[in-house]
Parts: structure tokens; sequence; C-alpha cells
């Protein structure tokens, strides 16, 4: 089991008042799953995602992934385990401008400590991944939409993530664009790679294995596809 999470709490004070966004979720999740999580604004869903992801840490509750307790390390040890066990693509496709694809890939092994040597050959191997080494030195502004997010799941792949985490990936994309994302990411479930995908479309989260719907803090739905 790669991640198992045990009545997960999250609690925030906004001003006087104590929003409840998670109120004790139970959660296990497979390695080679491909999930998706739904539900509407203010369900809880990208709440869910920030502490399985490891970007925040729960009120009360415990978070266990790769069968090591995360839910009460410090914001270093959060950062280290993220850097090394998770990968993560957005909406908006985080490239930087100024760098060619191969650089942008590269950056999160930089921060890891490779060697140059090492750090081109695994974004190369990242970037064949995701069918983009052929424009590896083209700038984000030589490249499409489809092809940015493709430069951005190859960044998210770099490191070898246990877990592969996707908010709304297909949001910026036309459909058909979208769809061959879609494609990449269940070619590289059927490959082996663990998915959560954070959707709020039908059509996007039935390419996925299981569905966990979740309204106001609570797994209102967990089904199997």
């Amino acid at each position: 089991m790669i991640i198992q999470t045990e009545n997960l709490i999250k609690n925030y004070e906004v001003g006087t008042q104590t929003v409840k966004a998670l109120k004790g979720i139970n959660l296990c999740v497979d390695k080679g799953e491909f999930i998706s999580i739904m539900g509407p604004s203010g369900s809880g869903k990208t709440t869910l995602m920030n502490i399985i992801g490891c970007l925040d840490s729960p009120t009360n509750g415990k978070y266990f992934l790769n069968n090591q307790s995360v839910s009460d390390l410090t914001d270093n040890q959060l950062a280290k385990i993220r850097n090394k066990e998770i990968g993560f693509v957005f909406q908006s496709f985080h490239l930087l401008a100024r760098n060619n694809a191969l650089d942008n890939v590269m950056l999160p092994l930089k921060y890891a400590g490779f060697s140059e040597k090492e750090a081109i050959k695994m974004s190369e191997q990242a970037l064949d991944q995701v069918g983009l080494n052929e424009r590896k030195k083209h700038s984000p502004a030589e490249l499409s939409g489809g092809q940015q997010q493709r430069v951005a799941i190859a960044r998210a792949l770099v490191n070898n993530p246990s877990i592969l985490f996707a908010d709304e990936p297909t949001g910026n994309l036309d459909s058909k664009t979208g769809d061959d994302v879609m494609n990449l990411f269940k070619e590289l479930n059927n490959n082996g790679q663990t998915i959560i995908l954070i959707t709020h479309e039908d059509s996007i989260a039935t390419r996925s294995n299981r569905i966990i719907t979740i309204m106001d803090g609570l797994i209102k739905s967990d089904n199997k596809l």
C-alpha cells in the first residue's frame, strides 16, 4: 500500500471562524492505481491533495506514505519527501519562459543535487516518456499548450516519483489536446505509475480506474471502474 490515511482532519482558522475542510478521511491507495478525486468547490478535494502531496499537514489524524508516518514531520522533512516521492502537474504549466524544455525538466534534479551529466540523461529519458525529446531545445513560447503540459509532466516524472498528482491537468487545453494528455496518463499508468487526478469533469474522471467523490470534507463515494 502506497498511501494510507486514518481519520484525517484539517481545520483552518479564518478570523474568528473555524473552517472544517476535512472531517475524517480514511483512504487507502495501492501502488499502480489511477484514481480521480471529484467534488464541488469547497468540498475539501484540494485540501486532501495538499496533505497527501506533503504540501500541508493535517490538524489531526495519521498519514502513511510508503509505510512511513508523515503527518508529524517538519516542513523541511516534508520538502525532502515531496522532492523524492511525489511529482506534481497543475492546470497552469509553471514553465520558466527563459529556459528550454530540457532545462525546465532538469530543475527538480538540480534541487536534489544530481550532477549535470546525470540530470541531462534523466531529463532526456523523461522527455522521451512523453514523446517530446526532439523538442528539448525549444523554449515554452515555441511549444503548443499540449506540448508545454507534456514538458510539465516530464518534469514531474523525472525523479521517478512514487505518486504523480495532477490537479485539473487538462483545464487549460482544448478537448483534443486534453484527450492526448489523458492518453499519456493512461500509458504511464499502464507502465506502473501511480496517478491521483483532481478533476471536476466526468469525462476525465472516467478515464481513471477509481473515482472518489468528496463532499463537505468527507468521502461520499468510492467506486472502482
